[in-house]
């Protein structure tokens, strides 16, 4: 520490002279953040429309696909725009992008039977095996098809009963769909006697 005012006072200048410096270098890596976070939620924004349109011009594609892929592609738009912004202030993006590709592969493991409904719907809802409306039987599970969402598809049976049926539970097994036919078949046994 200087003792005599003179040296204090020279001290205490270079000291405002480097805090000048780093708050010019900081204040436009901070423009710089700000500029590029409003473009990234912008270009976001317009991408997810676009995408949400795009698949609505598709005949028979599902709405709840269209909104999932259009969602899907926001909010890997904004992450990438939130580790370039951390790049912008010198944050090692290695690292963060090594921890959310881990933290993705325990999330997948941890949910594996919920991401297996997920990819089952998509399926289900792509490749139609079914539609609302109609009678099915797939397994020990039988009835006209209510909703067909992500996680599970909702159907009721002839009596009036109310079944969600997991996605994967239905994918993965043969499905018997009795009105695509237009006409049905029913065996009836009568006992005489």
């Amino acid at each position: 520490m200087p003792t005599d005012p003179q040296s204090a006072l020279i001290t205490i200048q270079a000291g405002l002279a480097q805090l000048s410096t780093l708050i010019v270098s900081y204040s436009f890596s901070a423009i710089g953040a700000v500029i590029l976070l409003v473009l990234g939620y912008l270009v976001a924004g317009l991408a997810e429309r676009s995408i949400y349109a795009g698949l609505g011009h598709i005949h028979g594609f599902d709405e709840t696909l269209r909104h999932f892929f259009s969602q899907v592609v926001r909010y890997a738009i904004l992450i990438l725009v939130v580790i370039m912004v951390l790049g912008q202030f010198g944050v090692q993006t290695a690292s963060i992008i090594a921890a959310i590709g881990a933290a993705g592969l325990a999330i997948g493991l941890a949910l594996q039977g919920t991401l297996q409904n997920i990819a089952a719907g998509i399926m289900l809802l792509a490749l139609r095996p079914f539609r609302i409306g109609e009678n099915v039987e797939v397994g020990a599970i039988a009835g006209t098809v209510e909703e067909i969402g992500l996680f599970a598809t909702k159907l009721r049976t002839a009596e009036g009963v109310y079944i969600l049926a997991p996605n994967s539970t239905l994918w993965n097994q043969p499905v018997r769909n009795f009105t695509r036919n237009g006409v049905r078949r029913t065996d009836v046994t009568l006992s005489i006697g």
